[in-house]
């Protein structure tokens, strides 16, 4: 295959938790203390949202520069897309990331209730209801020959894993835990009878979890 779906720096505790049950405006990821997930990226040099000069080099640093490099789509959950659930009753939320989304290029929010797209800079949003197969079908026509980048949150990986899509997975597994929330994994081990993996810890405490196909 040449155009890869791609897990890119999802983080999780390390009891396996990426998100809670219960999202709100206020609460994006539904936990408290989600930003113990994603300190570690802040904290480099590269961190897209980064305004003012430093920032890590190393490892940390090397991921999150990475994280753009031959992505044509990405493909998130409506989750990931907004806090709101059902129909949309208004066509007024354009997303968490404001007028200038990281994305730079297409990308496809999985739900159950469509909208019609619009274009926010660089970043165009088709918001399309269908199996993950057909959805990365359209993803990757999209992408005109890069790799599509699958943006989480985690009921949507866990989707894609489940239907065997994904190629590579990076996981980054923070040194905290939630208890209870939406679980990626009990252990990375469940992974193990369709990819290779390699465990890179890095000193900001983390640890990078980097999964590719057998």
């Amino acid at each position: 295959m040449d155009q890869l779906l791609r897990v890119m720096n999802f983080m999780v505790s390390s009891d396996g938790i990426g998100a809670g049950e219960h999202q709100s405006l206020e609460k994006p990821f539904g936990l408290d203390g989600a930003e113990r997930l994603f300190s570690w990226a802040g904290a480099t040099a590269s961190w897209p949202m980064r305004t003012d000069p430093g920032g890590s080099r190393g490892l940390d640093d090397y991921f999150t520069r990475d994280f753009p490099r031959n992505i044509g789509a990405e493909i998130m959950g409506r989750n990931k897309f907004g806090p709101q659930r059902g129909p949309w009753q208004d066509h007024e939320w354009r997303g968490w990331w404001g007028e200038e989304p990281p994305f730079r290029t297409p990308v496809f929010v999985m739900t159950h209730h469509e909208r019609p797209s619009f274009t926010l800079s660089d970043t165009t949003f088709h918001f399309v209801d269908g199996t993950p197969a057909t959805v990365l079908e359209r993803a990757r026509e999209a992408a005109q020959g890069k790799d599509v980048r699958l943006g989480g949150g985690v009921t949507t990986v866990r989707q894609f894993l489940d239907a065997d899509l994904v190629d590579t997975l990076h996981v980054v597994v923070s040194p905290v835990t939630f208890g209870s929330g939406l679980r990626l994994w009990k252990s990375p081990d469940e992974l193990l009878d369709r990819f290779h993996l390699e465990v890179v810890p890095s000193p900001s405490g983390v640890t990078h979890h980097l999964f590719w196909r057998r």
